[in-house]
């Protein structure tokens, strides 16, 4: 790059040092959770329930796959997938207290543990704890070959995409704290690719695999569902309303009983009745939404 070409950069004049080094925090929305090691700051317990199941999560895309797939589970008549969720506080950085550290080294939520087996089964990633649940109560991950294959396919998919979406979309176009059009450009063609390679394929199929809902339904909804319906508030620039079948197949899976319970756990956004901060028991869901706790003066029953 010529001399002259620096004033192009942003901010003006700025080039890349030949080594990067942490000077001040970064990243916009997130800058005081951002750091460039890992390992705990600070040492705190995670509490622990009565369930077998004990999630340590957040109701992000990420944390919502894994509470639908546990109420779909329990739908089903699944005692066994009874759990206690935790809320995670990611913007005060729970995540890196020295418990959730030595459940997930990664620091990012969900993270699971599995108290039913001894010793305890600690699962991190939201694939791998889908397909762990699917593989433990052999429910949604079909035993055909080529259904199983594309379930698999597509819960990849999902796991390789969304940092597209969430990272680089939602990140340049909603969080950082001036707008560029150079990434807000790169990473919305990126995700009207991958929102149009869902529509074509929802175009010919039921489900994610075909005529049977799967983890991978589970996996991609939370992502590409808020993209459709209010994420980022992105809707118009991206044009959303060009995606009908995808549309068609948010609605079915909006619709279903166990997702709608799933998107409220960990939930600390949105309407007060669509939070569940934390979930205990089934009955948290008529006691103890957020709506009820407040008018109870924020005590839980």
């Amino acid at each position: 790059m010529a001399d002259g070409d620096f004033a192009q950069n942003q901010p003006p004049g700025y080039v890349p040092p030949r080594v990067w080094t942490w000077d001040a925090p970064s990243g916009g929305t997130f800058a005081n959770i951002n750091r460039p090691v890992s390992g705990a700051t600070h040492d705190k317990e995670l509490p622990v329930g009565r369930h077998p199941l004990q999630l340590y999560s957040m109701g992000t895309p990420n944390g919502v796959k894994v509470t639908i797939m546990l109420e779909e589970l329990l739908e089903k008549g699944h005692a066994g997938a009874e759990y206690d969720a935790w809320l995670i506080r990611i913007g005060e950085g729970d995540q890196f207290g020295s418990g959730f550290v030595a459940i997930n080294p990664n620091s990012k939520i969900p993270a699971m543990v599995d108290r039913s087996i001894d010793p305890p089964v600690h699962l991190f990633e939201s694939g791998s704890i889908l397909f762990y649940l699917a593989e433990k109560f052999g429910e949604f991950l079909p035993s055909e070959p080529h259904k199983r294959a594309a379930t698999m396919n597509w819960l990849m998919w999902q796991m390789g995409a969304a940092p597209y979406v969430g990272g680089g979309f939602g990140h340049f176009y909603a969080y950082v704290p001036f707008k560029m059009e150079y990434p807000i450009n790169r990473f919305a063609m990126e995700t009207k690719r991958q929102l149009h390679v869902l529509d074509t394929h929802l175009a010919r199929s039921e489900f994610m695999a075909g005529d049977e809902y799967s983890i991978a339904d589970m996996a991609i909804f939370p992502w590409y569902g808020g993209i459709m319906n209010g994420a980022y508030d992105g809707q118009e620039f991206l044009s959303v309303h060009e995606y009908t079948h995808l549309d068609r197949w948010v609605r079915q899976i909006a619709a279903r009983p166990a997702v709608i319970r799933g998107r409220m756990v960990n939930r600390t956004s949105g309407e007060p009745e669509s939070q569940l901060r934390e979930r205990h028991d089934a009955r948290d869901f008529e006691v103890n939404r957020e709506d009820l706790v407040q008018a109870r003066g924020g005590e839980r029953v």
